[in-house]
């Protein structure tokens, strides 16, 4: 039986303890944490409390070492951590930057201890339904892909607000939109452009829309806003032979394709509430076919999955899946988007 220990006891942190109290391969042994308040929870919840991150790192029954603090100390914390002959799961975003990750990376090779980031989200279940629609070729070739995460309420406030700690919507949201589809899509990132919003916090983004255009040409858009009262679909995507669209996280949505090109056009113009047009005119209904998509019953979508990698890995059992390589790439493809936000500031 595999033993965590928790450096930094927020929210995301008693997450993780709430989805591993019935996990068999591993126990929540004890945290430590700034605050008192969060050691008396912890305290209150059966686990030990640390009084320094020294004592956790020194105790030789816990060998997985959980990040949950506020981003600017991800790197320092992961580098004793592995120093300290543990294997790592850090939340994401997994550094700041690009350069403090690959100090990270240095220290993985130099220990030979594992080291995963949480990017949980590649099991969200719109996100595979989306993944297997496309990859089973039910809208053909695709060339466009939308996503979209959007709310109401504005942006929590505390660290997210705060540019030193890294606060914001991209390095929040937007890294596991971007992670998600970097996964999906095994080609090289070739252009970035991006544009950020600060509607309620000066310091940092609460909104952005980002383009990202791939070696083959497909484009995809990533968007995320928090003052959006009407909200757009989850995902949205143009393929060759037709267009899907998820609305929301239960995964109601459809495909909607071609099974007729309508190649032959008629001499009269059609008359629409537009006015008189050809190419947007409506098609004949036995030209197409409707799909309806659900939500995929057999996907896990749980911490446990990433894990379940990291003990597999631990064990000799297979490779990691969510690396530190990709998360570079990830972290790179941010930090573009930060450099043309820059470079088009008004």
């Amino acid at each position: 039986m595999h033993k965590l220990g928790i450096i930094g006891y927020g929210g995301m942190a008693g997450y993780h303890v709430k989805e591993l109290r019935k996990y068999e391969r591993l126990t929540v042994k004890g945290i430590y944490d700034l605050n008192p308040e969060r050691e008396v929870i912890a305290a209150e919840s059966g686990l030990v409390v640390y009084p320094s991150k020294e004592a956790l790192l020194e105790d030789h029954e816990i060998d997985i070492v959980l990040i949950a603090t506020t981003n600017e100390v991800h790197k320092e914390l992961a580098i004793e951590a592995l120093r300290a002959g543990k294997h790592v799961i850090c939340e994401k975003p997994v550094t700041m930057n690009s350069e403090e990750l690959l100090e990270i990376m240095a220290v993985e090779k130099e220990t030979g201890n594992f080291f995963t980031i949480n990017q949980n989200r590649r099991t969200n279940k719109d996100f595979v339904l989306m993944r297997r629609s496309v990859e089973q070729g039910l809208i053909g070739e695709p060339y466009v892909i939308e996503s979209r995460v959007e709310g109401s309420r504005g942006m929590p406030k505390g660290w997210r607000t705060i540019k030193s700690l890294g606060g914001g919507m991209m390095l929040d949201w937007g890294v596991h939109l971007i992670d998600q589809l970097m996964y999906m899509i095994p080609e090289k990132v070739v252009d970035v452009y991006c544009k950020m919003y600060s509607i309620e916090y000066p310091e940092v983004d609460d909104n952005f829309r980002l383009v990202m255009t791939f070696e083959s040409g497909l484009t995809a858009q990533i968007e995320v806003s928090t003052n959006n009262y009407i909200t757009h679909p989850r995902w949205y995507v143009l393929g060759k032979d037709g267009t899907l669209q998820i609305d929301n996280w239960d995964c109601n949505g459809k495909i909607v394709r071609c099974i007729d090109k309508e190649n032959v056009w008629e001499d009269e113009i059609v008359y629409t509430k537009a006015g008189p047009t050809k190419t947007m005119a409506p098609r004949r209904s036995e030209s197409i076919e409707e799909l309806t998509l659900t939500e995929p019953m057999d996907v896990v979508d749980s911490i446990t999955v990433v894990y379940d990698n990291l003990i597999d890995a631990i064990e000799g059992k297979a490779p990691l899946t969510i690396t530190s390589a990709q998360a570079l790439e990830v972290m790179k493809v941010m930090e573009r988007a930060f450099r043309c936000q820059e470079l088009h500031r008004c």
